[in-house]
């Protein structure tokens, strides 16, 4: 009988092993820590200028956001020290805007023997580590004086430098120029200084400068209500196509936001739709999400269109546009006296979101609702009544407003004035020339669309050829048969076996 082998007792063990090692590599791995980030991002930007690829600055870029809420001054110092050799003068420039409790332990690190680089980087990672340094001074009130004096030495420095591979990060800098001077109390002072820079880069063709430094100069213009400024500045400049989305998504906000004052509310519709389409993700950007469907809200209510309700459960959207719910609520029930009580409740969100203004002009929109709901409800109804149904002011008032509604279409009624009431029409059947207009369009236009349909259909090349050749090979045999009858080769037993 043969030896049956035994399989050592260590193979279990190795198995182990080996499912332990799989668990371990499973484990996702940790996210890097804001000084490798930066690091890395620096390695990217040097990338970039030596090849010439504004890509991996775009991607260096797109991480800006997330990055510059988790940096502070030792983040900043260590990503300083390790980006620069010890005897660099920029080096020196950057580390005396961090503040003063920083700069003590910082000497407490330099005597310890620290890693740096010993080549000095390019400019462009400078102005980058300048960019994240006016990001973090920014976050504290007590620096904002600060943060505006470096973020004039460093547009001095971008100037002086003059780099083409410095301009996706110039960008980014107009936008802190921008926050400096506001939280400073100060936009109207950089107004000039923006226009300037905007006539550079559209010369240069700097088109990402170009695209940030117009949507400055229309925020600064919308923030003091210049509306004719910005019309003037819209009208005058062609925004560049090769913008980022989130370049677009601003500048399609601030178009809606500029035609709603100027009663263009088709045109701020259409901009508040792109910029909806254009802006990122709700979680990521939330609050440019919720003041662009603030705003998108009430245009909609004054084209008397009322907004889908699922877009108040958004999570995102839910408390932010609580207030405009009950606006909507009003508008759609057409009571005066539930709009006049969400006003005032809400007065100080309205003021705060910019949207006072637009949301006063509702007021005509729920009378004319009040009116239609009345028309359909009484075939005679005094002006006194109305007054007192939608909470006017006088008589006098009631008769205008039910006039232009009648005016304008909204109900087909008439004023006594002898009698002092409204006489509304009788209510019209489901027929009628006008019905069936209606219905003729509707057909006319199904049938055109099925006419370009059939015209937009596409059939595959050369498929009648097939069939050609059936048909061909058909007629063949047929002739072949009728001339094997004709001889005698062929008698009635043979033929009947194929039938």
């Amino acid at each position: 009988m043969a030896d049956v082998e035994m399989k050592p007792a260590d193979s279990k063990d190795k198995k182990d092993e080996k499912k332990d090692e799989r668990q371990e590599e499973a484990k996702p791995a940790p996210p890097p820590t804001p000084q490798q980030e930066i690091k890395a991002n620096a390695a990217l930007i040097e990338r970039a200028v030596s090849m010439m690829e504004p890509r991996f600055t775009h991607r260096v870029l797109r991480t800006l956001t997330a990055l510059r809420k988790r940096i502070d001054d030792s983040v900043l110092r260590d990503a300083i020290q390790d980006a620069y050799p010890a005897e660099s003068p920029a080096k020196t420039s950057l580390l005396s805007w961090l503040p003063s409790s920083s700069q003590q332990s910082s000497m407490e690190v330099d005597a310890a023997p620290a890693k740096s680089s010993s080549a000095e980087p390019v400019p462009e990672i400078e102005i980058y580590l300048r960019l994240l340094i006016i990001h973090y001074l920014l976050t504290n009130p007590s620096n904002y004086k600060k943060a505006l004096d470096l973020v004039h030495e460093t547009v001095q420095t971008m100037q002086q430098l003059n780099r083409r591979t410095m301009d996706p990060i110039a960008a980014k800098v107009w936008f802190v120029v921008e926050r400096a001077y506001e939280l400073g109390g100060e936009l109207a002072d950089a107004r000039p200084l923006f226009l300037a820079a905007q006539r550079t880069a559209a010369l240069r063709r700097d088109e990402d400068t170009e695209a940030s430094l117009i949507n400055r100069l229309i925020r600064s213009y919308l923030h003091y209500s210049l509306y004719d400024q910005a019309d003037k500045l819209v009208a005058k400049t062609v925004f560049p196509e090769s913008a980022s989305n989130v370049q677009f998504a601003r500048y399609h906000y601030y178009i809606g936001r500029m035609r709603a004052v100027q009663l263009n509310y088709s045109a701020a519709h259409d901009g508040l739709q792109q910029a909806i389409r254009r802006a990122p993700p709700a979680k990521t950007a939330p609050g440019f999400y919720q003041a662009v469907h603030k705003l998108y809200v009430i245009v909609e209510l004054l084209m008397g269109d009322i907004p889908d309700r699922g877009l108040f459960r958004h999570p995102v959207l839910e408390k932010p546009l609580a207030a405009y719910f009950d606006i909507v609520k009003a508008v759609r029930t057409g009571s005066l006296s539930t709009f006049q009580t969400a006003l005032a409740t809400h007065g100080a969100q309205f003021e705060a979101d910019r949207t006072q203004t637009l949301v006063v002009r509702l007021r005509q929109n729920v009378i004319k609702t009040g009116i239609r709901r009345l028309s359909l409800a009484y075939s005679r109804i005094s002006l006194r009544d109305i007054c007192v149904k939608l909470h006017l002011d006088s008589e006098e008032d009631a008769e205008y407003i039910v006039g232009k509604a009648i005016r304008d279409g909204v109900i087909d009624a008439k004023i006594v004035h002898d009698k002092g009431w409204m006489e509304c029409v009788g209510q019209k059947t489901g027929y009628g020339p006008e019905v069936g207009e209606a219905f003729q369009r509707r057909i006319s236009y199904c049938l055109e669309l099925h006419n370009q349909s059939v015209k937009a259909m596409r059939y595959p090349l050369n498929a009648h050829r097939k069939e050609l050749q059936a048909a061909e090979g058909a007629r063949e045999r047929e002739k072949e048969l009728a001339k094997e009858i004709q001889e005698g080769d062929l008698d009635e037993d043979d033929m009947e076996g194929d039938f």
